[in-house]
């Protein structure tokens, strides 16, 4: 919604007319004033979708939705994508903040709009009308689909509870099944009343319900299936109510979940046929790695007629700006803070363009696993990336790698003992994960063959070169082993930042737009309800080949992206499920879907946790029963060599020290207590 409608907005409350009062003061805006016009239509749109539960630059999952973007991250939240410094780099099971009186409010306006807009269709035209009333439908049903991910079944509230009008101001949760079906008949209603395109810059329309639908009976589709594979069953009564508040019943789990696989298909489906969007691919040229990588660079940014954008919350500057940028650079820009997000290398496995060793790790050394054999050199960092998915040098800054007109200079330490080298650690197992490499003899012995810098830049030591020059004992932006604010992991994030070499980074001074939804998520929905209807034995919903569609849909992202295409079309098996996790897992990275993904999917607690990449990993190597943590990928400098090698580990900095609890409980959030104790119907969660 554009700026000036949402100042508006602000400035204004909604009222009925005044109480004994033959004239109403004109300070007072009244239902006809906004709701007899379409200026007056302008400014509540603004103010329903100021208060939509959108997960952008002003989203952090640990602090919930504040609407502030302070120390905005994304990939953080235990999703294996990214480490941060902070606190706020932990699991996502729960939020500071929870999405439950905000939610409330903007129900009841869009609740308002759909009892009191027909007071004045006749001030409007048929399909304008319609649309509006689609919008409340659309903005209600988007407001059910957030509490219901986060609590399972809620209050479903339809109407506007008049106080003290009403009798009964209190409504109970109703079941988890329930609410998905109201969440599926609101999507459906505003799908029948909206236009195809949006009648203006910041409204929604037909296809953007049908986008979100899809998501949503995704989730709900998993929910239901999902849920029995957790030991126990994962469903619950209500001690106040007895209502199945979480999970479905036994007898209906089955019947629940290829229902809302089928609507999350035909959603999907019917955004496909339409042919309204497609991928971006303005640069993209076949066989031409640098092409694909620019492409994808630009399509985060690009709003001139790109054809994926679905629904994108833009930003003005400087009316209306978020500080991802200022939080996330590299340490080379001297943002006010810096490098916020910093990717995993078993984020990096997850992409094509890497030698592994035989369990699938990313290969470091000549030998059969990252404790045998000798390091591999480099001529450069850059040269162990050299084949990678062009996808993930968009996502992901690599050691070396130019941005913004500068080299990103990035290493851990530089090794002056003879060659070849052998591994520096002895376990570089989960367990180890607490023996850094300043506790190795090599750094703490003299003579030293092993130079690391101790804290930050500033302190770096200084090694000098067989040649006589000198060099830093670690890169311009780290990682430095007591410092977490540089590059961690020994990456940064790239998607998402802003790469003008002229951008100012200042807190609250970016303005690049956030995509909520795109085309390529609508493919990947696609596929995986097509995988799980077949899995099910359910036969296409609209006469399309499902699975047919399914392996396009993968095919297609998976070109753009410079990915090897598949060899063979998806099946009805789990192995094609997990495949479209996969690529679902890579290509919606760091847009805050994944953190979602890994809760309906139900593998974030040990005993799911071999499905967590999206493929059959040993659960083993990154977790124990309920902590797991990520690894490191760090480049050294060899003096004798005059190459690089790099290390793979749980423990070279902070990195190794932060790791993440999930629990099958965690699957539901928690109702806020002050709710749960002033109410005699609203129930906690069950076994909390």
């Amino acid at each position: 919604m554009k700026h000036k409608l949402i100042s508006a907005m602000l400035c204004m409350t909604l009222a009925t007319s005044c109480v004994d009062m033959d004239i109403a003061p004109k300070n007072i805006v009244t239902s006809e004033s906004l709701l007899s016009n379409e200026s007056g239509m302008d400014i509540y749109m603004a103010r329903l979708y100021s208060n939509m539960p959108w997960e952008d630059f002003k989203y952090l999952s640990q602090w919930g939705l504040n609407f502030n973007g302070w120390l905005n991250a994304i990939g953080i939240d235990g999703t294996g994508e990214a480490m941060n410094r902070d606190g706020i780099c932990r699991a996502f099971t729960g939020e500071d903040n929870a999405y439950w009186g905000k939610a409330f409010e903007l129900l009841r306006d869009a609740n308002y709009l759909i009892e009191n807009l027909p007071k004045y269709q006749g001030s409007y035209a048929e399909i304008t009308y319609n649309h509006y009333l689609g919008e409340a439908y659309y903005v209600r049903a988007t407001v059910f689909y957030a509490m219901a991910r986060r609590f399972g079944g809620i209050p479903l509230v339809t109407k506007v509870i008049q106080y003290p009008g009403d009798g009964n101001l209190e409504v109970p949760r109703a079941s988890e099944e329930e609410t998905w079906n109201q969440v599926l008949a609101d999507y459906d209603k505003a799908i029948e009343l909206m236009m195809p395109g949006s009648p203006k810059s910041g409204y929604s329309n037909k296809y953007v319900a049908l986008a979100f639908k899809s998501e949503a009976m995704l989730y709900a589709g998993s929910v239901a299936k999902y849920n029995e594979t957790v030991t126990g069953r994962l469903t619950g009564l209500g001690a106040k109510t007895g209502v199945r508040v979480i999970g479905f019943d036994e007898s209906r789990w089955q019947e629940a979940s290829k229902k809302y696989f089928t609507e999350a298909y035909k959603a999907a489906s019917e955004v496909i046929k339409s042919g309204v969007y497609s991928l971006y691919k303005k640069k993209w040229a076949a066989n031409d790695p640098e092409a694909q990588y620019q492409n994808m660079v630009d399509m985060f940014s690009d709003l001139s007629n790109n054809p994926e954008n679905i629904y994108v919350k833009e930003y003005a500057y400087p009316t209306s700006t978020h500080a991802y940028d200022s939080y996330n650079l590299p340490l080379t820009f001297k943002a006010p803070l810096n490098c916020g997000v910093c990717p995993t290398a078993d984020f990096v496995e997850l992409f094509d363009g890497f030698d592994r060793y035989p369990d699938g790790t990313l290969k470091v050394t000549t030998g059969n696993s990252s404790t045998e054999g000798n390091y591999v050199m480099y001529d450069s960092p850059m040269d162990y990336y050299k084949n990678a998915e062009p996808r993930l040098r968009a996502y992901v800054i690599f050691p070396g790698d130019m941005f913004k007109g500068k080299e990103i200079e990035i290493y851990a330490g530089v090794y002056t003992g003879s060659t070849p080298i052998k591994p520096l650690l002895s376990d570089y197992s989960y367990g180890s994960a607490t023996t850094k490499y300043n506790h190795l003899s090599a750094y703490k012995e003299k003579p030293k063959t092993l130079y690391l810098s101790p804290k930050s830049e500033d302190q770096q030591e200084i090694v000098t070169l067989p040649d006589g020059s000198t060099m830093k004992a670690a890169g311009q932006n780290g990682p430095f082993y007591e410092d977490g604010g540089s590059a961690m992991t020994g990456l940064l994030a790239r998607k998402w930042l802003n790469p003008d070499p002229a951008f100012v980074p200042r807190e609250g001074n970016s303005a690049q737009p956030f995509i909520l939804m795109r085309y390529a998520e609508v493919l990947l929905n696609a596929a995986e309800a097509a995988v799980e209807l077949s899995l099910a034995g359910v036969s296409s919903p609209d006469d399309t080949d499902m699975l047919s569609v399914a392996t396009k849909a993968i095919n297609d992202i998976r070109e753009r992206a410079g990915a090897r295409l598949l060899t063979s079309s998806l099946a009805g098996t789990i192995d094609s499920r997990d495949i479209v996790r996969k690529e679902r897992r890579k290509e919606l990275a760091f847009e805050h879907k994944t953190k979602w993904d890994l809760r309906r999917w139900r593998v974030n607690h040990y005993e799911g946790r071999d499905g967590f990449w999206g493929e059959q990993r040993d659960k083993d190597r990154f977790s124990n029963t309920t902590r797991y943590r990520f690894r490191g990928i760090y480049p050294f400098y060899s003096t004798e060599t005059g190459k690089w090698f790099f290390d793979v580990c749980f423990n070279y900095t902070t990195a190794g020290d932060k790791d993440f609890g999930y629990t099958p409980l965690d699957y539901y959030f928690s109702i806020p207590g002050g709710e749960v104790s002033k109410s005699p119907v609203i129930d906690q969660q069950p076994n909390r």
